[in-house]
């Protein structure tokens, strides 16, 4: 599936080598950790939100995600899928200024977030988030997008944390072979090889911490077999001069313009919903959430 670094979406050529942020500067971060996320790939935990905000976060989701999973459609509790454009607190969670801060620091003050992405484990959940780049997946030149995880319930090794591999964000494009949406996978793509790769961090946080990974990470989750939730939010915010490619247009329409902006308006601007009508999203299924 590599094709020579074509985008999957026509012979659009990509590029696709990481770009090392540069400590300079700096608000939230220091050198030292822009040096760890250009060699790692990833920097974890870092703190996020603090215990009152994640509390009333968590709250928020405690109705949201059952509000979803038992509606009379297709959508599980993957499915929350830039809800942003139909929640007012995911909208708002997208500007929470620690957050931003951070982003920031390794993309630049011109950012836009174009996606959301609720990753929910219910529990005694038995589907595998494979490993993958991000990057494999998104119609974007250059590969310049950050994802902020951030914990909404404690994650570790017991509810099916997420793995980070170090470094392999180095190695450019990665093949990638398509996998059955049979129910055992949350996404349908999954590295060539997977197996070689046993170098992984399990990437533990508590409620309230995120974690940061650049879209050329490969990283993925196990089932979560336990009695609790693992419930955490990907946050994915990208430099403004980023382009999409020809034929993948409707990636750039939940975009959201953050610190600086746009200032080509390249990207558009999703407003600050009005309210929250999440089962205006019903319709929003596919190989994200485990969906045929």
């Amino acid at each position: 599936m590599r094709g020579e670094d074509l985008f999957r979406f026509g012979d659009v050529k990509r590029e696709f080598g990481f770009h090392p942020a540069a400590p300079d500067n700096l608000t939230a971060l220091t050198a030292r950790q822009i040096d760890e996320f250009n060699l790692a790939g990833y920097l974890s935990p870092l703190p996020g939100l603090p215990a009152a905000e994640v509390g009333q976060l968590r709250q928020y989701l405690d109705w949201l995600i059952p509000e979803v999973v038992s509606a009379d459609d297709r959508r599980n509790s993957y499915s929350i899928n830039q809800y942003h454009q139909v929640c007012q607190p995911l909208w708002e969670l997208i500007h929470t200024s620690l957050l931003v801060d951070y982003v920031t620091d390794i993309l630049g003050s011109e950012l836009v977030c174009w996606s959301t992405h609720l990753f929910c484990k219910l529990p005694g959940d038995g589907m595998t988030v494979p490993l993958h780049q991000d990057a494999n997946y998104w119609p974007f030149t250059p590969a310049k997008s950050l994802t902020v995880w951030l914990a909404v319930d404690d994650v570790d090794e017991g509810n099916g944390a997420m793995q980070f591999v170090p470094g392999s964000h180095l190695s450019g494009d990665l093949a990638h072979t398509e996998l059955p949406l049979d129910g055992s996978v949350v996404l349908n793509r999954r590295v060539v090889n997977h197996e070689d790769y046993d170098d992984v961090v399990l990437n533990e946080l508590q409620a309230g911490e995120v974690s940061l990974h650049t879209d050329l990470l490969l990283h993925g989750s196990p089932p979560n077999l336990s009695d609790r939730r693992r419930c955490g939010i990907a946050l994915r915010y990208l430099a403004a001069d980023v382009k999409v490619a020809s034929g993948a247009e409707s990636w750039a329409h939940s975009a959201v313009h953050v610190r600086d902006g746009d200032p080509t308006a390249y990207w558009p601007n999703r407003p600050r919903p009005e309210k929250d009508e999440p089962h205006k999203m019903a319709q929003f299924v596919g190989g994200f959430d485990g969906n045929r």
